[in-house]
Parts: C-alpha cells; sequence; structure tokens
C-alpha cells in the first residue's frame, strides 16, 4: 500500500523506546514522537498511540533496581508508572497543541461484545475531537502474567477495532531480518511480505528472541492480525530520524507486511 494515503495509523512504541533501554522514561524520544504526530494530524491523518513503559517508570519511581517476580507487586508498579506515562505524553503533546487522552484495556474488554463496542465508538469519539489516544494494556487489573510484547497484539486488535488501514510498530531493531542479524552475518532486512505468510513466524524465532523486548515473533503474529481487517503493518526502528513523517510521505522504510 502507498503509506501516505493511510487515514488512520496506530502506532505502537516498545518499552525499550520509550524508557531509554528501560532507565526511565524517555522525554526527548517521547517529544520528538509528538512532534511528527502534530505533523501527521495536520496532514489529515488519524492516529492512535499504543504505548509500553509503565511498569519501567513505576520502578524507576519506586526505587527498584530489579524487576520484581511477584504479579501484585508489577501490577503496582504499573500503576505508579502510568501516572509518569500520562504526564509526560500530555505535556510533550501540549508543546504541539495537541490533546491526549489514556485509554486503559484488556483483552477481556475487546472480547466481549458489549465492551468492544463501547471502547470503539469512544475512541471514533475522540479521533473526530482531534485528540490522540494513548493506549495501553490495562497492567493493574489482568490476571495473566504480564509479559513483554503484550503490546503487540493489543496494538493489532485495536487496529481490527476501528478499523485503521496502518499499524506501525515501532521497535529497537531496523525491521524483520531473514535471521538474527547478531548470530548470521548473511541475514538481511526483509523489505516486504505478505502478514499470513507461514515462513516468517518461523524466521521470527521464538518470543524469547531479544531482538526487542518482545521478540519480533510477537510483532509477526500482530501483523497477521491486522491483516484481518485489511491493514498493513510496518516494523521500523523507532531510532530513525523522523521515522514516522518519513513513512506517511512514502519513503519505504523497515519491513512492510500487507494483508494478501
Amino acid at each position: 500500500m502507498n503509506t501516505s494515503k493511510a487515514k488512520r495509523i496506530v502506532i505502537k512504541v516498545g518499552s525499550s523506546l520509550v524508557t531509554n533501554n528501560g532507565e526511565g522514561l524517555d522525554h526527548a524520544a517521547i517529544a520528538l514522537w509528538a512532534e511528527q504526530m502534530a505533523t501527521l494530524l495536520r496532514a489529515g491523518h488519524e492516529v492512535l498511540m499504543v504505548s509500553s513503559g509503565a511498569i519501567a517508570e513505576g520502578m524507576q519511581r519506586l526505587g527498584w533496581t530489579k524487576r520484581p517476580q511477584d504479579i501484585h507487586q508489577l501490577q503496582a508498579a504499573a500503576a505508579v508508572g502510568q501516572m509518569g506515562l500520562v504526564q509526560v505524553y500530555e505535556s510533550c503533546f501540549a508543546r504541539y497543541n495537541l490533546r491526549s487522552a489514556q485509554i486503559l484495556l484488556t483483552n477481556a474488554d475487546l472480547a466481549h461484545p458489549e465492551r468492544n463496542a463501547n471502547a470503539k465508538a469512544t475512541l471514533e469519539t475522540l479521533l473526530k475531537l482531534g485528540v490522540v489516544p494513548i493506549i495501553n494494556e490495562n497492567d493493574t487489573v489482568v490476571t495473566d502474567e504480564i509479559k513483554f510484547g503484550d503490546n503487540d497484539s493489543l496494538a493489532a486488535l485495536v487496529t481490527n477495532l476501528i478499523d485503521a488501514d496502518l499499524l506501525v510498530i515501532l521497535t529497537d531493531q531496523g525491521g524483520l531480518f531473514t535471521a538474527d542479524p547478531r548470530q548470521d552475518a548473511s541475514a538481511t532486512l526483509l523489505c516486504h511480505a505478505n502478514a499470513g505468510d507461514a515462513a516468517l513466524e518461523k524466521m521470527a524465532g521464538g518470543a524469547a528472541s531479544e531482538l526487542s523486548k518482545g521478540g519480533m515473533l510477537t510483532k509477526v503474529l500482530a501483523a497477521k492480525v491486522a491483516a484481518q481487517t485489511g491493514a498493513t503493518t510496518i516494523i521500523a526502528s523507532g531510532r530513525e530520524v523522523n521515522i514516522l513523517t518519513r513513512l506517511l510521505n512514502g519513503e519505504k522504510i523497515g519491513t512492510c507486511l500487507t494483508a494478501s
């Protein structure tokens, strides 16, 4: 697809990008994304953001250096960190006269027909008002163990929910490679493929892959889910200068996975 024609865009940023590799929130990086999103909105695009980082920020605020194993401690860290996450987004977006909103969702919300319809209506209303929804998993109430990478699937489900045209997954890698580039010198960047291609899952390896916090597998699976409603997914480096504005100007960066 021609990315410049995408009307509605879901942008997912991973923990390693939002938190300066886990060292508390990276205000400078968030400010740069806010600036680019302001440009996209002025160009007529609708933008939603799915952001990780609450637990890492909460740990820093609580003075914890080691990620706890206990689920309730993780949930407490998420609750504390969510305050910081929202503060940073709100202040960065306000510089560009953008309003933002916090939306906390769980898979259960999206699986329940009435709550699903309500979430969709709320997001549609926010977009009409020109507000940027900042979406995160509601870590304080989820009962499954909190895992890195969950926000990839959340971003894909949000893409389905609001019929977005494009899902952009920003990570700390340049995209999906044919093999792990740290272990295989012949690994090359895959520029384009069909989102449902089974070979991609093999290529992406297990979720334990440290290519990004959630691994590449969760991103490939997210692209497959997003493709169910016809959305294209781009996996690219969040450290590329002006990544969002360049992508939406039609520049080919990272890996583009299209619905077949």
